[in-house]
């Protein structure tokens, strides 16, 4: 079930967890789908400059409650936060609860699926609102057939040297860069907070193992029609623990090209303290050697995440991977996505 979002006036719930990591999933959508934002719902921060929570997050107001949101016309309230554990925290289910008996609709990206939580679908069914946990993905049952191969659009995955390193960030920067250029670009999600931006999307991490690779080949065929496409990547070909995701979604969507994401700083694989990263050069090998029996896709350039970094040491970072590669490296967010997008169209021919 590939999951479908048509809210437009959404408020993003973080309730005491406001902040730019706290509140991960919540401050994403500020950053890349505000037209469809109203507002923020946390009693903790409300009536205070959402700045001094979100750096750079500018005039989004924060409401205690639903009540005092109403004038808003809110439709749906989005889970702005990513747990540890996936469930639902205590202090945000009265506002669900208050969503719910509006009629607005819930859309959440815990593991906790909250469809199945007695007393929400009852409110959803009783007062004609939806829950949608974008982490279900419903009955998928297709083996990848090497089809995403047949596509019109050219296609992009990015890849990492681990999880949690950019990976969404750098699709999403890029398919920004294509647009502005000129090109038809698609964003493909494969995880649940680019769903939510999206608005489409299916979170294949939670597709049993056979099927992932039909997953992202279904995914793929969505939008094989444009002229460009940037597949969300998720872990890591050398992550112990997330290694089965990363395989299926190189062999569901056979990449023309790959964009390589690396953290500057990073030693270990995430959470993994005696699994030491390999260097990029090794790793650029070993992701083009194992889509190769299906396909000939390169790595083409790098996207540094250089967060936290003074600026001259962020830049000399980033031209040390470009000579330590050979291939263009850029942060995009810092810098912008056009150089990584020039090496792109350069390999394509587009």
């Amino acid at each position: 079930m590939i999951h479908a979002l048509p809210y437009r006036r959404m408020l993003i719930l973080t309730e005491g967890l406001l902040g730019t990591f706290s509140s991960k999933t919540g401050t994403s959508m500020l950053r890349y789908r505000r037209q469809d934002i109203v507002g923020v719902l946390d009693s903790v921060s409300a009536g205070t400059d959402i700045q001094a929570s979100c750096p750079g997050i500018r005039d989004v107001p924060i409401f205690a409650d639903l009540a005092e949101a109403e004038p808003l016309r809110p439709d749906a309230v989005l889970i702005g936060v990513a747990p540890v554990g996936g469930e639902l925290p205590p202090a945000m289910r009265r506002h669900l609860v208050e969503a719910l008996r509006r009629g607005l609709s819930i859309v959440s990206g815990l593991h906790q699926p909250l469809g199945a939580d007695p007393e929400l679908a009852d409110l959803a069914r009783m007062h004609g609102g939806r829950i949608h946990d974008v982490r279900q993905p419903g009955p998928i049952d297709r083996v990848a057939r090497g089809l995403a191969r047949r596509t019109r659009a050219r296609r992009v995955l990015t890849v990492g040297t681990d999880c949690a390193v950019g990976k969404m960030v750098t699709a999403l920067e890029l398919r920004r860069a294509a647009v502005a250029a000129g090109l038809d670009a698609a964003f493909v999600a494969t995880g649940q907070t680019g769903i939510m931006i999206e608005g489409w999307g299916l979170a294949i991490d939670h597709v049993l193992a056979d099927f992932v690779a039909g997953a992202v080949e279904q995914l793929v065929e969505q939008v094989a029609d444009r002229q460009i496409m940037f597949v969300e990547g998720q872990g890591s070909i050398g992550h112990p623990g997330y290694s089965g995701v990363t395989l299926s979604l190189l062999h569901g969507c056979c990449p023309d090209a790959m964009v390589m994401v690396h953290h500057v700083g990073r030693q270990c694989h995430s959470r993994w303290e005696d699994c030491p990263l390999a260097p990029l050069p090794v790793q650029i090998e070993l992701y083009e050697r194992v889509l190769a029996p299906l396909h000939p896709g390169k790595v083409v350039a790098v996207a540094v995440n250089t967060v936290g970094m003074p600026e001259d040491q962020a830049s000399a970072a980033v031209r040390a991977i470009a000579a330590e590669t050979g291939l263009p490296a850029a942060d995009p967010v810092r810098q912008g996505a056009e150089p990584l997008l020039e090496a792109v169209r350069r390999h394509l021919g587009i």
